[in-house]
């Protein structure tokens, strides 16, 4: 018999991570971080016995879907980790870096504890830890079936979504009969800049899908050029435009698009505006992107036919060092990209404190904004935030450009969904997505001819 247990983004968007049982094996698919309101799951022990995992499949690298396998390795993990070449090797930088953050949260959490008379913590896991991960990383191409043992083959599709991320193809012999699994991973929206579109699957037997945009529509091209008129309307006005981005890809695409937007006269309208990615993490992952070139779509590779580098330009700055980003705060005029994508930590806080008050500037939200962040209060309406204790006034226009996101709308999920060619013959699982956005893709593909379905967590 097969088990499937979800022990993560179920009736939310953060910390993936399914356990699946045979009679032989249990392995994972995924092995994310809690963020926002769930953060403090980070802390509670992982269902399962570490030592126990045969092994996990990771979709990509993002934090949500690998941030725990620096503390899973930590905990007794020895197996392999199959992945992608370019998740490979967003990992190696990813997981060293989410350490540092945890080491950094907890020397600030214990100078609290200090004062208060209460005992000290440990990180979660540290720097070190996040590193470690690397020597259990098995990577492997798209689209080439690789064997686990007799009974279990793994294969992985484009997603579309993140530079190395995949569509997980399951087969079990299970009771001498195959059963196939599909995880969807996190979908990419189409037309994403750089890399492909998603693949599609020719059928499932039991299919996990997720959706984090399962009760919304984006449109990339309407909000490139808002993005444009914004930044040169808030620069008239003496005012910066601030995006907090996730430093993995979020941010190699907006760059893609500052660079190269299809109107040559629109580019060349902020061709003198100072543009600063404040990141040493997204400088990093941009490498990386720079080095997988097989993940590129047609258009940014005709691009590269006659440009070398897509993601670098003449009004473009990487700021590197802690006093290079202080400086920041006293320009006006300037565009900074930065992260976290949530604005719960990193360098973005500090530019939030410095120009959310002010009303002639903007901030830009270009990405997913989970449940207790403090880019979803931001979004909401808040007044008021605290940032570093401090409360700040929210003047500045708030702009959310969804279009912008790498997750596939509700558009693209069922377009996904309706081309499984011999569709899902036994049950579909939709993870992955606040409460009412899930339970409308559940209300929509039920209306489809495949299959029955279930939301985990609700009846």
């Amino acid at each position: 018999m097969i088990k499937i247990k979800f022990c993560g983004a179920a009736k939310s968007v953060t910390g993936s991570c399914y356990l699946v049982e045979t009679g032989k094996r249990k392995f994972l698919v995924d092995c994310g971080m809690f963020q926002g309101k769930e953060a403090k799951n980070n802390q509670s022990n992982f269902p399962f016995n570490p030592e126990e995992i045969d092994f996990v499949i990771l979709t990509h690298a993002h934090i949500d879907h690998s941030g725990r396998l620096p503390l899973l390795v930590k905990q007794g993990f020895r197996g392999s980790i199959f992945c992608t070449s370019a998740t490979a090797d967003l990992l190696k930088i990813m997981l060293i870096d989410s350490g540092h953050i945890q080491e950094m949260d907890a020397i600030n959490e214990n100078k609290k504890r200090q004062r208060k008379g209460l005992p000290l913590i440990e990180p979660l896991y540290t720097a070190e830890d996040g590193d470690r991960v690397k020597e259990y990383v098995v990577s492997i191409p798209y689209n080439h079936p690789q064997r686990i043992d007799s009974d279990i083959y793994i294969n992985l599709k484009d997603a579309g979504h993140l530079l190395g991320s995949s569509i997980v193809e399951i087969l079990i012999k299970d009771a001498g009969v195959i059963k196939k699994i599909v995880f969807s991973g996190d979908l990419g929206n189409i037309n994403i800049p750089i890399i492909k579109d998603y693949e599609y699957i020719d059928y499932a037997d039991y299919l996990v899908i997720e959706s984090t945009y399962g009760n919304r529509f984006h449109s990339i091209p309407s909000e490139v050029q808002s993005l444009y008129t914004i930044i040169l309307n808030t620069i008239k006005n003496n005012g910066n435009v601030i995006i907090p981005s996730f430093a993995v890809g979020r941010t190699q695409e907006i760059l893609y698009l500052l660079n190269k937007y299809i109107d040559i006269e629109r580019r060349k309208e902020i061709s003198d505006v100072p543009i600063y990615l404040d990141s040493p993490l997204a400088e990093e992952a941009t490498e990386v992107f720079k080095k997988h070139k097989e993940c590129y779509d047609e258009e940014a590779l005709n691009i590269l036919s006659i440009d070398n580098d897509v993601l670098e330009f003449n009004n473009l700055t990487f700021i590197k060092t802690k006093e290079e980003s202080m400086e920041l705060n006293s320009k006006n005029g300037v565009v900074i990209i930065s992260s976290s994508g949530m604005c719960e930590a990193g360098r973005i806080k500090h530019h939030l404190k410095y120009n959310l008050w002010k009303k002639e500037s903007a901030i830009v939200f270009v990405g997913y904004q989970a449940e207790g962040t403090l880019g979803r209060r931001i979004l909401d309406g808040a007044k008021k935030v605290k940032i570093f204790g401090e409360e700040i006034a929210v003047n500045a226009k708030i702009i959310n450009m969804p279009g912008l996101s790498g997750h596939a709308d509700l558009q693209g999920l069922l377009k996904w969904y309706k081309n499984i060619n011999k569709g899902v013959n036994k049950r579909v699982f939709i993870t992955h997505g606040e409460t009412e956005a899930a339970m409308n893709l559940k209300a929509i593909l039920e209306t489809c001819k495949f299959d029955t379905l279930r939301y985990p967590g609700i009846s």
